[in-house]
């Protein structure tokens, strides 16, 4: 389960967040929404009338995870009343949207293993992989139905965004299109509209002010576009265990991320072999290896780090109208986590 330790690691929100919470009472808090979130997640995924998709849908649920988006909307709820009757639902609905997409990325990327298993789509089909996720999303709607028209309407359009952020990837640059920039408006859609939505369910299912809705909303775009970014060094610096996926694996199936991107712009005549292999298939063991080496050594890992220390930094600006109350230290520690990731 992923909640809140206790005892002498008692701070330490899920193992693979290492988000340290000192207010004892708001550990408390998010320990009980979690595990509340986390009751409902399991009941959503059960199918009564074939067993079969339970199976496929527990999948990923089972495989774990950090849980960031549900934790973000009880932090959020903080700043109202965190035991509204929405805030829990809503939470479920943001990880449920996001273990659908997840479905469906590894059917496109083509992937192998998630979250240290073996996908659905290598398990099962690309078929099954697929079909499952239009499951999960179909379960985040009947959710979000009680949860009222405003917020089908905010979760429709934020799926939007997913759709587009996909076909933006899929499609690449247009012509003219600067690569990083477009990049980084893939990521705004695919990963930034959903961790602002959670952001935004929290505050306003708890009831805060606007203004603190507001925040919320701009915080997690910011933060979420930090988190993938982390991502992408991970991909590359990281390991297996840190980012549930092998390493490189963006990087073999010629997923242009930020240091790739930066290491491309790079004209430098040192580099014409790293381009040479990043322009190539990275799907032979030897060139990815060889790539891999390359590019970890490279000042484009510098580049990227900057880049990230910047999206926290506006992510943390954002934050700086908001009482000093527990809740706020826990989202500038998110900043920090975000960051300490990455090494």
């Amino acid at each position: 389960m992923a909640g809140i330790g206790s005892g002498a690691e008692a701070g330490v929100v899920e193992p693979g967040l290492n988000l340290v919470i000192h207010d004892l009472e708001l550990r408390r808090r998010l320990r009980a929404g979690l595990d509340a979130v986390e009751a409902m997640l399991r009941r959503a995924v059960v199918s009564e009338g074939y067993p079969f998709l339970t199976e496929t849908s527990r999948h990923l649920v089972e495989a774990g995870g950090k849980r960031f988006r549900p934790l973000l909307v009880l932090l959020a709820a903080e700043y109202g009343n965190p035991t509204a009757p929405g805030v829990v639902p809503a939470a479920a609905v943001v990880e449920l949207t996001h273990l659908a997409t997840l479905y469906h990325d590894d059917v496109m990327d083509e992937a192998v293993v998630r979250r240290g298993t073996v996908s659905a789509n290598a398990r099962w089909s690309n078929t099954i992989a697929i079909l499952t996720g239009d499951f999960l999303f179909s379960r985040a709607s009947d959710i979000l139905a009680d949860l009222g028209p405003e917020a089908v309407r905010i979760q429709a359009r934020t799926f939007e965004r997913l759709v587009q952020g996909q076909i933006r990837e899929t499609r690449g640059p247009e012509p003219g299109e600067d690569p990083l920039e477009h990049y980084l408006g893939v990521v705004a859609d695919k990963t930034g509209s959903l961790i602002a939505t959670a952001a935004r369910f929290g505050a306003m299912f708890a009831g805060a002010p606007e203004w603190i809705t507001e925040i919320m909303i701009s915080y997690g775009e910011r933060i979420g576009m930090a988190f993938q970014l982390s991502d992408d060094l991970l991909d590359v610096m990281g390991d297996e265990a840190e980012s549930g996926k092998m390493p490189g694996t963006d990087l073999r199936e010629g997923v242009l991320t930020l240091p790739v991107l930066h290491a491309l712009r790079s004209t430098a005549p040192a580099d014409r072999r790293l381009r040479e292999l990043l322009d190539g298939d990275l799907t032979d063991d030897d060139r990815h290896r060889e790539t891999l080496a390359l590019l970890r050594a490279h000042p484009a890992i510098e580049r990227a780090r900057a880049d990230l220390r910047r999206w926290v930094a506006d992510a943390r600006s954002v934050l700086s109208p908001l009482p000093d109350v527990p809740a706020t230290h826990a989202l500038h520690a998110l900043c920090d986590f975000v960051l300490a990731r990455t090494g």
